[in-house]
């Protein structure tokens, strides 16, 4: 079995590196093909390798783990990488679609809404609620990790990434519950010009 407990699980860290950028690799080459290229089979293939590339990172890390590494802060690291992703890498390859659909011939993009009143409250807390999704999957995944390891005295290079995540969770919700207080209101509408009569 490959050895990935290299220096305390340093290797971890660069596979979450290499993860990330074979990411956008695989989107941006398989957007390319699919609309620049014009090879619509090609570039559905490249962008089915972008939600294995979680795969590969989830299994590196159970696998180091199981090996005997010790665990460290990166492999506390990866699972919070890896819930961040299950949310929002989806959005990202829907967000570079829709560009690169319209770079390529598919129209103009159309103008985007300016949000207020109730549609800007609940667009503030959709945005919340989407990172508190991403929160509990890094969560849950950071004590699965611990669960493999043993006890939490084992695991609490793990747990280092629950502070950080935590923090960011309560000051994000500034955001919404400021917009709900004051969620703006709908602009002037533009006077319309004169007309002379006659």
């Amino acid at each position: 079995m490959i050895e990935l407990c290299i220096e305390g699980g340093s290797i971890i860290f660069y596979l979450i590196l290499a993860c990330d950028v074979l990411f956008w690799i695989f989107l941006v080459g398989g957007l390319a093909a699919r609309y620049a290229a014009g090879w619509r089979t090609l570039g559905g293939g490249l962008l089915l390798c972008v939600p294995l590339i979680d795969v590969v990172l989830l299994g590196a890390t159970v696998v180091s783990i199981q090996d005997g590494a010790g665990p460290t802060v990166w492999h506390g690291l990866s699972a919070a990488y890896l819930g961040l992703t299950v949310v929002y890498g989806h959005r990202t390859v829907r967000w570079a679609d829709a560009k690169f659909a319209r770079r390529f011939g598919a129209g103009a993009a159309p103008p985007r809404p300016r949000l207020h009143g109730r549609a800007a409250v609940v667009d503030a807390w959709k945005s919340w609620f989407r990172f508190l999704l991403a929160y509990a999957i890094s969560v849950g995944m950071i004590f699965g990790l611990v669960a493999l390891v043993g006890t939490l005295d084992k695991g609490a290079p793990l747990l280092v990434w629950l502070n950080p995540l935590t923090k960011v969770l309560v000051y994000s919700l500034v955001w919404p519950v400021t917009t709900t207080i004051w969620p703006g209101k709908a602009p002037e509408p533009e006077p319309q010009p004169a007309t002379e009569n006659g």
